[in-house]
């Protein structure tokens, strides 16, 4: 059998919080495709990083009193002491804030500018006057501008019902999470990358039936992929907490700018401490590289992602794996109902096997939401892992 590189990333968990037991259904499913590859001999590496950036972070940190670097320090240190308890194992856990993810952020935007992809222009951008501060696309709500749904209690950048993406501005009523109060509009220098340029590369690589599921293929050919994409913002103006445009003082790179860049900024940190060559990992056809994530992030991982990808002249994912939620006794988990649960508190009541188990017996290839059901959890860990493992060893003991 030939020995196949292989690189493997889960979705960036954000600084801002921790984890959860919907996070780890992904991590858990990621870590049990490495480990099945490292068995077969594969030279298969696993990278992830914490997301880091953002008007979340700023404003949490003001908030505590403290540093966004010393936040995110901690962060770091709670979200790895719960992957470790469940048995995640990375080969690298790295930081969207570090050197090296800057390093290769001016690598990427520099080859993005090259190309002549950048443009500036005024936007109207919603600013909340009670807190004082721009806000970032998941800090308004408002209710859908698309015609077709307008569903109510949609963020600022996309809709979960319909998939329309947008700009803050362009919501229906819009409030700000932060306060409450309805933002004003202002004026700001936004910096945008023309995606329909690579409108053709898009499509091909979406539509190869090779990257994708059939259902994620379909769902952006025919809610992007048939109509001209629209300009992606890029930038957000100070007070923002993240990584300085070399070439725009006073623009920082949106989060969704460094945060996939994170996957090969990790994987530099890695390469630096065990002597390996970056470009061997991103840079060559031999390599594999597969994406795991949750439904929510498709359209960044399948049209910004691949798009940057192409322009800086980096490998393009072999694979995107995309998997539905989670949900518990049949609904989304909920901090009312009681069915919101952090890793931590599991891990500190159950068995963390167990539910890495129950994970485990629900891997798919499809896109389909995968519900806790508690019951069901008991009735599997009682029957297959008690009652036939546990059995099967003390009759062998």
């Amino acid at each position: 059998m030939t020995q196949r590189r292989i690189l493997v990333t889960a979705a960036l968990p954000y600084a801002n919080g921790h984890i959860h037991i919907g996070h780890l259904v992904e991590y858990i499913q990621t870590d049990i495709w490495v480990r099945f590859q490292k068995l077969r001999g594969h030279d298969c590496r696993y990278f992830c990083a914490d997301d880091t950036h953002g008007t979340a972070i700023m404003l949490r940190a003001r908030k505590e009193n403290r540093s966004e670097v010393h936040l995110i320090a901690d962060m770091q240190q709670a979200h790895m002491r719960d992957f470790a308890r469940f048995d995640v194992l990375f080969d690298n856990y790295g930081s969207t804030n570090s050197e090296q993810n800057r390093e290769v952020c001016h690598e990427v935007w520099a080859a993005i500018r090259k190309a002549g992809l950048v443009h500036e222009k005024e936007i109207e951008q919603l600013f909340d006057p009670e807190v004082g501060t721009f806000l970032a696309d998941r800090f308004v709500k408002g209710t859908c501008p698309n015609p077709e749904c307008n569903a109510p209690d949609q963020y600022g950048d996309s809709c979960d019902k319909c998939g329309h993406t947008h700009s803050p501005s362009e919501l229906i009523n819009p409030k700000s999470t932060l306060s409450g109060a309805t933002p004003v509009v202002k004026q700001a220098l936004h910096l945008f990358v023309r995606i329909e340029d690579l409108h053709e590369f898009l499509a091909d690589w979406t539509q190869s039936g090779e990257h994708l599921q059939p259902e994620i293929a379909n769902y952006l050919k025919g809610h992007f992929l048939g109509k001209e994409l629209r300009d992606w913002d890029v930038s957000r103006p100070a007070p923002y907490f993240g990584f300085e445009i070399p070439d725009a003082p006073g623009n920082y790179w949106y989060v969704w700018f460094d945060a996939p860049i994170g996957y090969i900024g990790s994987t530099s940190e890695w390469c630096q401490a065990n002597g390996e060559d970056l470009d061997k990992w991103w840079k060559n056809p031999e390599t594999e590289i597969h994406h795991f994530i949750g439904k929510d992030i498709t359209y960044f991982h399948t049209l910004f992602w691949p798009a940057m990808l192409k322009t800086a002249g980096f490998s393009l994912p072999t694979k995107v794996h995309v998997h539905g939620f989670l949900t518990v006794d049949g609904e989304k988990m909920s901090k009312s109902k009681g069915t919101f649960i952090s890793a931590a508190t599991f891990a500190d009541h159950l068995d963390p096997s167990g539910f890495r188990y129950f994970v485990a017996s629900k891997l798919s290839s499809k896109v389909d939401d995968l519900d806790l059901n508690l019951k069901e959890f008991k009735a599997k860990v009682d029957s297959d892992l008690v009652g036939k493992v546990v059995n099967i060893a003390s009759r062998s003991a």
